[in-house]
């Protein structure tokens, strides 16, 4: 199938299929020739690699992913896409489409039947409202992947590729650093979409980690950066307090134990840190 980021070529197929732009469900379909073949390269799609999409749309992505990947499991949760994909895909026997919402599915079961004994990455073009939600759901599953490539808001981008203990980061910051070494490959403007969104979009390439890069209870860590960050603009211990439901004299004593000044602000804390103080708390 040639042309599929032309315009005019995707007007023509969905309006065959009889299909519409879905706000609810975060549709924009890119028409920037240059992006996919760029982002399916960077995915680290090759010979003896299968490739977990998520959102292929109408496969603009999913054609690159399929000339580079031995195999290309691609999950759309809108139904009505389905008769597109059959035929945008139709020269390609080496690709699956799970009609599935990602959040609801079995990543590991899945890449056990579908990927037997060969390498996975993940690469997708994420609608912005569930951004959050899909990565750490691909990061706390400990899925046999290698890496994770996706595109997102570029504000999102920029939060998850700051570095730790800088004004830019945020919990999601702090998670997906514990789990993947985070960089940002390269910006995508608001007109490369139909319909174009309001704001720009990035591309970045999560390289999960073999192990955390410090030694903590996981449970422990994770509630620790949920509370710290929920009143961003408080010092530490206030929000500690607040988010742990403990009394501001025991947040104190904690932190004292963790080597962590009282009066300092989430947001400038590293992971050693917020390790530091899970472990306390333990």
């Amino acid at each position: 199938m040639k042309r599929l980021s032309d315009i005019g070529t995707i007007k023509e197929i969905l309006t065959k299929h009889g299909f519409t732009f879905s706000k609810a469900l975060g549709q924009n379909f890119l028409i920037n020739p240059t992006v996919c073949p760029r982002m399916a390269e960077a995915s680290g799609a090759g010979e003896g690699v299968g490739v977990i999409e998520i959102g292929p749309g109408i496969g603009v992505l999913t054609n690159e992913l399929c000339q580079l990947a031995d195999k290309v499991v691609a999950i759309e949760l809108d139904k009505r896409l389905l008769p597109v994909l059959d035929e945008t895909l139709a020269e390609y026997d080496n690709v699956k489409i799970i009609n599935a919402d990602v959040l609801e599915l079995d990543l590991k079961r899945l890449i056990a039947e579908e990927f037997p004994g060969i390498q996975v990455v993940v690469c997708a073009n994420l609608p912005y409202y569930i951004t959050s939600p899909v990565i750490m759901k691909l990061l706390e599953d400990k899925l046999p992947v290698s890496a994770v490539t996706v595109m997102v808001q570029k504000e999102a981008a920029q939060r998850i590729c700051a570095p730790v203990g800088s004004r830019e980061s945020g919990a999601v910051t702090v998670s997906v650093n514990y789990y993947a070494k985070a960089q940002m490959l390269f910006g995508v403007s608001a007109g490369s979409f139909m319909p174009a969104p309001k704001v720009d979009s990035a591309v970045l390439r999560l390289d999960i980690l073999s192990e955390p890069p410090v030694k903590t209870d996981e449970k422990q860590f994770f509630r620790v950066i949920k509370a710290a960050f929920s009143q961003r603009r408080k010092v530490i211990s206030n929000s500690l307090s607040s988010g742990l439901g403990m009394d501001k004299q025991s947040v104190n004593d904690l932190l004292n134990r963790a080597g962590v000044p009282a009066n300092a602000r989430a947001e400038a804390l590293s992971l050693n840190d917020f390790a530091a103080i899970a472990n306390c708390l333990k």
